[in-house]
């Protein structure tokens, strides 16, 4: 039996993988959102459950204080995690700051993430850290120093894709500073569900003839949380069940370093775990 923490799991990839897992035995604590969806989520997955009583966290990841919460509760919880499905994220239709006074897409999608991933990090020696990423990397830039940006210049497209990459450089980052951890991303596909910023994204979404579903997506996610480590490359990003080449500029170390250390000062840890490890 593992112990698998999922993000994002009251609805589409997250929901799916942690249904998925469930039924497999394992013991999933599933965070959300919204209360209502993850209510609903949590019904089904402890539904199919063949294992122990799934578990649920309430968090949004625009508050780095719920970040901290899911983190208290499972390290109080459970004395080891095999699996963390970063898994948390979403595309927004409009700029806004959140609490901590950062993007909205930024925090989501990277920052609440690596937060989480650090704050789990000596419970997870020998597990696995899955990122959920996106091909819409190829369509950004990282700025490792800004988790701001600017109103003015702000786009859906662009702050989501460049928090993907953000994923994709983590996945490769923590894969060399934690070499006791196996960490991916991964793609999962263009996913037919309610995922997206606005109306119009929302309806090419739905009706869009190539698209990936929720179940398939979710079953990428749960073969790359079970499958074995030597069946695995540590820090690569996958497409399907093959590792994939990102973007150029997203295998660079010294960005993916900057962009650690950058991370670690917006949410305020004063070292990062196994840092030294480098």
């Amino acid at each position: 039996m593992r112990t698998i923490v999922v993000t994002g799991a009251s609805s589409g990839v997250g929901f799916e993988a942690a249904k998925q897992l469930a039924a497999l035995g394992d013991q999933v604590i599933a965070v959300g959102r919204d209360p209502g969806r993850l209510g609903a989520a949590m019904a089904e997955i402890r539904r199919v459950a063949r294992g122990p009583e799934p578990d649920e966290v309430r968090a949004d990841f625009e508050s780095l204080a719920d970040v901290r919460r899911v983190a208290d509760h499972v390290l109080a919880t459970y004395p080891k995690i095999d699996v963390l499905a970063n898994n948390a994220g979403g595309m927004l239709g409009a700029y806004r700051k959140t609490v901590d006074g950062f993007e909205a897409t930024a925090q989501s999608n990277h920052l609440g993430p690596f937060l989480l991933a650090n704050l789990l990090r000596e419970r997870l020696r020998g597990g696995r850290i899955v990122s959920t990423a996106s091909e819409a990397h190829r369509r950004a830039r990282v700025d490792p120093d800004d988790f701001t940006g600017d109103a003015s210049s702000w786009s859906s497209w662009g702050s989501y894709g460049a928090a993907k990459g953000e994923n994709i450089l983590f996945a490769a980052e923590a894969a060399r500073r934690w070499p006791d951890v196996l960490s991916v991303s991964f793609h999962p596909g263009v996913v037919r569900s309610n995922f997206g910023a606005g109306k119009a994204v929302r309806f090419f979404w739905r009706v869009w003839p190539f698209m990936t579903s929720s179940k398939e997506a979710g079953e990428l996610l749960t073969w790359l949380a079970t499958a074995p480590a030597t069946e695995l490359t540590d820090g690569a990003y996958y497409l399907g069940h093959k590792v994939k080449d990102p973007r150029p500029w997203v295998t660079d170390p010294e960005l993916a370093a900057r962009l650690w250390e950058s991370s670690a000062r917006a949410v305020g840890l004063t070292e990062t775990a196994g840092g030294a490890g480098r």
